[in-house]
C-alpha cells in the first residue's frame, strides 16, 4: 500500500483527508507516513489525528521528514508555504498535488520548475464535481458565444483567505481559454459605487464569505431574454478529500510535468 505525507495536516483539509483514510479502511489506498504543520503549530509533536482513532504518525514542521518514504505527499497548507514543500518534494523525488489556492506568481514559477523534476497536479478545488463542471462551462462558453455576458460567484466559510476563491479563477480561465483571451486583460473583480458600464467582453467575478459554507461556484452566461447558469455546491468537506485521495493516487508514477484534475477525470 503506498505511502502518503500531508502538508497542513492541522487545517480542515488535512482533517477531512484523515477522515476519508479511515473511511476507506477495508480498500485503503494508501496508509499514513508523514504529517507536516507550521512551526509555530501548538500541535508539533502530537499526533497527526486531531480526534478519533491515532493514526500513530506524530506531526513535524520538518518537510524532509514528513515525505520521507511517502510515494505521493498532498499538499492544504498556506500559499506562502507551498513553494517551500514543492522544493522538498522535488529534492526527495516525492510527487506532490497542490490544493493550496491563494499562490503568487513566484510560487507557480516554483511548481513549473518541481515540474521538471516530479509530476506535480495543481487543483484549486479536487472535488470531482467540479472538474465536470469546468468541462461544462468550456463547451458553454463555446456554444453560447461572446454575446453572453459571464458573471462569476462563490461562496465560501468565513475563514477562507482568498477571493475570488482558486476554483472561481480557474472556471474564469476556462471561459476565457475558450474564448481564446488571456483572462487578466478581461476579469472584472467585483463592483461597487458608480462608474462605466460592464465592458460587453468582461468576466466578472463576485465572493461572499461567510458562516461554514463549504464551498459554492456559479458560472452565470447572460443575454437578452435568456440566462444560462452552471452551479456546484459542495455540503461536507470530504467530498474534497475523497477527490484528492483518487488524484493522488493517479499521480504515482506520472512522468514529471504539470497536471489537473482534468487529467486525472480524463476531461
Amino acid at each position: 500500500m503506498p505511502a502518503l505525507a500531508i502538508f497542513g495536516i492541522t487545517g480542515r483539509m488535512g482533517q477531512s483527508l484523515l477522515q476519508a483514510l479511515r473511511e476507506a479502511r477495508d480498500s485503503p489506498a494508501f496508509h499514513l507516513s508523514g504529517a507536516v504543520a507550521s512551526g509555530a503549530s501548538a500541535r508539533l509533536g502530537q499526533d497527526a489525528a486531531g480526534e478519533g482513532e491515532p493514526t500513530g504518525v506524530l506531526i513535524t514542521a520538518d518537510s524532509s521528514v514528513g515525505i520521507r518514504g511517502a510515494a505521493v505527499a498532498v499538499d492544504f497548507s498556506l500559499a506562502d508555504c507551498v513553494a517551500a514543500h514543492a522544493n522538498a518534494c522535488a529534492a526527495a523525488g516525492v510527487p506532490i498535488l497542490v490544493g493550496a489556492t491563494g499562490m503568487d506568481a513566484a510560487a507557480r514559477g516554483v511548481l513549473a520548475a518541481a515540474a521538471r523534476k516530479i509530476p506535480v497536479l495543481i487543483a484549486p478545488n479536487t472535488c470531482v464535481g467540479v472538474s465536470v463542471i469546468a468541462k461544462l462551462v468550456a463547451l458553454a462558453a463555446v456554444g453560447l458565444g461572446p454575446s453572453f455576458d459571464v458573471e462569476i460567484f462563490d461562496a465560501h466559510h468565513r475563514l477562507k483567505r482568498d477571493s475570488p476563491s482558486g476554483t472561481a479563477l480557474a472556471l474564469g480561465e476556462a471561459v476565457a481559454k475558450a474564448r481564446a483571451v488571456p483572462l487578466n486583460e478581461v476579469a472584472a473583480y467585483g463592483r461597487a459605487g458608480g462608474g462605466e458600464p460592464r465592458s460587453p467582453d468582461s468576466i466578472g467575478f463576485s465572493s461572499m464569505r461567510a458562516g461554514d459554507i463549504v464551498g459554492e461556484h456559479t458560472v452565470m452566461f447572460a443575454a437578452q431574454g435568456e440566462r444560462v447558469e452552471i452551479t456546484h455546491r459542495a455540503t461536507d468537506r470530504v467530498t474534497f478529500a475523497r477527490g484528492a485521495l483518487r488524484a493522488a493516487e493517479w499521480l504515482i508514477g506520472r512522468p514529471p510535468g504539470l497536471y489537473g484534475m482534468q487529467d486525472v477525470l480524463g476531461l
